[in-house]
């Protein structure tokens, strides 16, 4: 006998998001991107650190899931760029990584991450678990519908 399929509630407050996702693998993009989408978010991809640059000079992102491990510029390089920029330094940066042993997340918090969602994504608590990162944000909290 077949369990029931869940149907999770749409997060509201998606609607008024924009997100960058920077990471190197089609599937990962895809699965982030529908999941976002289906809440609501408007949705930028890019596929390397230069792509996530270029669409930075194009949008102003409500936050940015970045992977940690790609080729040629990494996610711990674009995340120092990003945070030592101006106009990027104030954006909610969320490790999307594979990174998921004992210390992982521990490590990427303390570099100054604001979040750790690790991949594989549970497409049924992701969006809700990126929203109680972004609104554990101080300047952010009822900054959104």
């Amino acid at each position: 006998m077949s369990q029931p399929r869940v149907k999770p509630a749409r997060n509201e407050r998606a609607k008024a998001w924009t997100i960058l996702i920077i990471d190197d693998t089609p599937d990962n993009l895809t699965v982030a991107s529908v999941a976002l989408e289906f809440h609501g978010a408007h949705v930028v991809t890019a596929a390397s650190a230069d792509d996530g640059f270029a669409q930075l000079e194009q949008i102003s992102p409500t936050c940015i899931l970045l992977d940690i491990r790609m080729p040629k510029v990494d996610g711990w390089a674009v995340f120092k760029t990003l945070r030592s920029t101006p106009a990027t330094a104030h954006i909610p940066i969320v490790a999307l990584t594979a990174y998921a042993m004992q210390g992982d997340r521990e490590k990427i918090i303390q570099a100054g991450f604001d979040g750790y969602i690790a991949k594989p994504i549970d497409i049924l608590t992701f969006v809700d678990h990126l929203d109680k990162i972004l609104q554990s944000r101080p300047q952010l909290k009822g900054d959104t519908p």
